[in-house]
């Protein structure tokens, strides 16, 4: 029932508000008309009775009258009218009051319907006397009549009398009581008119508070707040569909600027992660070109070399001034911080080459490429510099000076959507309490081998993360002492 009147609308609202306060004060209207009718009836009805007697005496004069105009004339005119008003006169005597009672205006009416029907047998007989032309006869029958006449209306008279006298008081009752209704009805209009203004008011106010309402938070949102609270919406009329329009709006416009803000704010991230990125590159190339050689000097040199060596063909020092030729020139070029995988790994060959030639090929390398993965190798980029310094950990702390032959092994292949690559070495391992100090960038720099090259594994794991956006890029295994250990890197393909 509380659904289907606030589904109302506004114009229903409107027509049944005026159709309910018009038929109010139509049954009032009617109730007051059919109260004062009813009141001027029965103040008609007060003197009807003075009336009756007033027509009861005019009547019995008129059988009076003709009755003295029959004996005078004799004619038959006469006594045909004497007779139509004898009837009359009877008519009317029979509709006066016939039952004894204890009203004594009741018991008047009694006896002058008892004297009137004596009068009307004697001025019968008074008629019949003069039309027998008993003289004597009529005579005494007219004086009879006649007396009896005067009494009638000497009786009625005073019967009027009294029944005005009761008759007035009547008529001040009913005049008060036309006054007092007259009030009532008055007040009763007063009460409508009230009535119909708070209804009205009610109905006026129920449409135009959440027009408020939503104009003021209208206006809060134009000033910006979008932290307000909604408009209350509990009808389902025309104002509730512009509520429930307006509101979906603000969420929208609040889940846009939201939007906005969660994209600067990844903007802003990324532009972090650039600068920290390129911070971090700089840092590994100045780091690893610590000994401030100029790099073309470098170059040249190491050309020069080349040729000398190939010029007294002495092959395998060309093929080593070549390989540490393309190591320095790979570090030098990469400007853009970003080089593909297969760059990455043609590093690692130079570099294991470079160190087999310093220690007599004592370094044993291994790579175990997914068949699959050979072609994407081109295609997927990642930070320069990331592979060679986790291989060199791998030899200065794994598997250098072990008493087995050491081993490192590369492998890339594809697991769960992602491309992972494993760097692993058969050495002295490494304790959890060092890997967690390494995950967590706490490793001091004076655990760095002063044969590094400078570029840390802090350096490597903080360009990871920044670079893949990340925090799982990087991990860190050991199966305990002399277990070795892999690090694996992650890029996810989704």
């Amino acid at each position: 029932m509380k659904n289907k009147v606030l589904s109302i609308t506004l114009q229903t609202k409107l027509l049944l508000s005026f159709v309910a306060t018009t038929v109010i004060i139509l049954l009032v209207n009617v109730y007051m008309y059919y109260n004062i009718n009813q009141m001027i009836t029965q103040l008609d009805e007060i003197y009807l009775s003075n009336v009756n007697l007033n027509e009861l005496t005019d009547s019995l004069r008129e059988v009076q009258d003709n009755m003295t105009d029959y004996l005078n004339t004799k004619t038959s005119d006469a006594m045909e009218e004497y007779y139509r008003v004898e009837q009359e006169y009877s008519n009317k005597i029979n509709e006066l009051n016939t039952i004894t009672t204890n009203n004594r205006l009741q018991r008047m009416e009694k006896n002058i319907r008892n004297i009137s029907e004596s009068y009307l047998d004697m001025t019968n007989q008074t008629i019949d006397a003069k039309r027998g032309r008993n003289v004597e006869k009529y005579k005494i029958r007219y004086e009879k009549a006649t007396e009896l006449y005067e009494y009638i209306c000497s009786y009625i008279y005073s019967l009027n009398n009294e029944q005005f006298m009761e008759n007035t008081g009547s008529y001040k009752t009913l005049s008060l009581s036309l006054q007092y209704t007259e009030y009532v009805s008055l007040t009763i209009l007063l009460l409508i008119a009230l009535c119909n203004i708070i209804l009205i008011t009610i109905i006026t106010k129920s449409i135009t508070k959440p027009i408020r309402k939503l104009a003021e938070t209208a206006n809060q949102v134009a000033k910006g707040n979008l932290e307000m609270q909604l408009v209350e919406v509990e009808t389902h009329d025309e104002i509730a569909v512009v509520g429930k329009a307006f509101n979906k709006m603000v969420l929208s416009l609040k889940e846009y600027i939201n939007q906005i803000r969660d994209s600067m704010e990844k903007e802003r991230q990324m532009k972090e992660r650039e600068f920290m990125m390129e911070t971090h590159l700089k840092d590994a190339k100045l780091r690893y070109l610590q000994a401030q050689i100029n790099p073309h000097f470098l170059f040249n040199t190491l050309n020069a070399g080349a040729q000398l060596a190939m010029m007294e063909e002495a092959d395998r020092t060309y093929e080593y001034i070549q390989n540490v030729a393309e190591f320095f020139r790979y570090n030098v070029k990469k400007n853009n911080g970003t080089v593909t995988l297969g760059e990455e790994i043609e590093l690692i060959d130079n570099y294991i080459y470079i160190l087999n030639v310093r220690f007599s090929g004592e370094i044993h390398y291994e790579k175990r490429i997914e068949e699959a993965m050979i072609d994407q190798l081109p295609r997927i980029r990642i930070p320069s510099m990331i592979l060679q310094p986790i291989v060199e950990n791998c030899i200065n702390y794994g598997i250098r000076n072990i008493e087995w032959q050491g081993l490192v092994v590369l492998s890339v292949y594809e697991k769960d959507n992602y491309v992972c690559i494993s760097i692993k070495d058969n050495g002295i391992g490494i304790s959890e309490e060092m890997i967690s100090d390494i995950m967590n960038s706490q490793l001091n720099e004076s655990e760095v081998s002063k044969d590094s090259n400078g570029v840390g594994l802090n350096n490597v794991i903080s360009r990871l993360r920044l670079f893949f956006n990340d925090e799982d890029a990087f991990e860190i295994h050991s199966d305990g002492e002399n277990m070795g250990t892999e690090v694996i890197i992650r890029i996810s393909t989704k």
